[in-house]
């Protein structure tokens, strides 16, 4: 589950290829976007594929522990809520995973896509509604970073270089790529990345602003999950904290409304915060 400024979007996802197993299924986040109106539109993804295991979400600002501390694109009363606990129970008790939407595509990213087998840092920025980002180094996940709230000529970054920026604008390509080359120029020098993965919904335009952006001296590429970046991150940690394994050893799940079953191994732990658990961010990039 990908709960995001504008939509919830989810499905079931296979853990072996890194891909959904039944095309995304999304409703509109609704506004205000308090957290029982968006539990609400979580629990109707979920029951729209009759799915009753562990659910992994991911949510658009720093969550620890399962509690959710920033709210920059949702509703305000997000802020200290034990979202993780409020989750479970509309879902009528699935144990439910919550991390930072940002590290959740990261991860994927890592795992299955444009970091794949990178070493050094790499830096996963999403473009959206907001800019969410994922910072890894040798594949160690640094959770919630939001370098979207870094402050590019006096505001938030992401209030000047977020797609949504760009429409709410009418920029046009040319004029928002310097934004986001000013924004990347800015990072670059805070963290010296060897790698710049760009995703969210944009990345499917990648060749209309990425030829554009000049003078980053580390690669951009753009995510090759695309959107579904975060749906499969989130699976990834739903996955680690049931098994109690990297999420690489999962397995595809066993049919409609039922979680995978577990490889061999270590028995079943219970829930935890996936921002807050060591299982599986060790092991992003391998």
């Amino acid at each position: 589950m990908d709960i995001g400024g504008s939509g919830i979007k989810g499905a079931p996802v296979d853990l072996e290829r890194g891909d959904l197993v039944d095309e995304r299924h999304k409703v509109l986040t609704p506004h205000p976007a308090t957290p029982e109106a968006v539990a609400d539109g979580v629990r109707e993804v979920v029951a729209h594929f009759g799915w009753t295991g562990p659910v992994g979400v991911t949510f658009p600002g720093v969550v620890t522990g399962g509690i959710t501390r920033t709210a920059a694109n949702v509703d305000k009363r997000w802020i200290g809520t034990d979202a993780a606990a409020l989750l479970t129970d509309r879902l009528g008790g699935c144990p439910v995973i919550l991390l930072n939407d940002a590290d959740a595509a990261g991860l994927a990213e890592m795992r299955f896509g444009a970091g794949r087998g990178r070493t050094g840092t790499v830096i996963v920025l999403t473009l959206g509604t907001g800019i969410g980002s994922a910072v890894f180094t040798d594949g160690r996940l640094l959770a919630n970073t939001e370098l979207g709230h870094l402050e590019l000529n006096g505001h938030d970054a992401e209030k000047r270089a977020s797609t949504k920026v760009k429409e709410d604008e009418d920029l046009s390509w040319q004029r928002w790529a310097r934004r986001v080359q000013k924004y990347l120029a800015h990072v670059e020098m805070l963290f010296s990345p060897e790698l710049f993965v760009i995703g969210g919904g944009v990345s499917r335009k990648a060749e209309k602003f990425l030829p554009l952006i000049e003078g980053i001296r580390a690669e951009i590429v753009p995510a090759q999950l695309q959107n579904n970046a975060g749906i499969v991150g989130a699976a990834m940690a739903a996955y680690a904290a049931r098994a109690g394994a990297p999420p690489a050893a999962a397995v595809a799940p066993a049919g409609p409304g039922q979680p995978s079953a577990p490889p061999p191994g270590p028995p079943a732990r219970a829930p935890r915060s996936a921002v807050a658990s060591p299982v599986g961010w060790p092991d992003a990039a391998r």
